[in-house]
């Protein structure tokens, strides 16, 4: 069987988002994990044009059980899975990756599916109703992460991400945003 992940040994593992989390969290990882807006955008705000986007990984898949189960998906219910790098000239910054639905792609106008090198915070935060549904919180230690995402991230300690369950036209997809060192470095 075809990996699910280039990012992932195994699934993370995740914590709801509840009154109080914010507050255990460094304020560099706060900042970035409760950004509102788009967070290519936010690199784009310091780091102007030299923002790239390195696809790491992008098949149709199962995803992992807590993300069929987040999506209401069912067992062999394939998904396009793209994980990439988001990084200022050559320096990682996130590491991303994300579940849409072939549901969620139909209602985006096939858009999703065609990103290539473009960040998807530019497209879906360009549709009028976006809306957030949830968002779980994340610190992954070395052993989760495979030795390619390892090399790609320059990852050297624990890991904070976010994922966040979108909808566009009331279809979901999720994201999952990892924020590498170099990025709290900055912010």
């Amino acid at each position: 069987m075809a990996s699910k992940s280039f990012l992932f040994k195994r699934e993370p593992l995740w914590l709801e988002n509840r009154s109080g989390t914010r507050h255990t969290l460094p304020d560099n990882v706060q900042s970035w994990t409760y950004e509102p807006g788009s967070l290519t955008q936010r690199l784009r705000d310091y780091y102007g044009d030299a923002v790239g986007v390195k696809i790491l990984f992008q098949q149709w898949n199962t995803p992992f059980l807590s993300e069929r189960r987040l999506l209401k998906l069912h067992e062999n219910k394939y998904s396009l899975i793209r994980e990439v790098l988001l990084h200022a000239n050559g320096k990682p910054l996130i590491l991303a990756r994300t579940v849409i639905p072939s549901k969620t792609i139909k209602v985006a106008k096939s858009n999703l599916a065609h990103l290539g090198n473009r960040p998807l915070g530019e497209v879906i935060f360009s549709y009028p109703k976006l809306e957030r549904i949830e968002m779980d919180v994340t610190l992954i230690d070395q052993p989760t992460w495979t030795q390619p995402a390892i090399a790609e991230g320059h990852i050297d300690r624990p890991i904070s991400g976010r994922r966040t369950v979108y909808a566009i036209a009331h279809r979901q997809m999720l994201v999952s945003e990892f924020f590498l060192p170099g990025v709290l470095e900055v912010f």
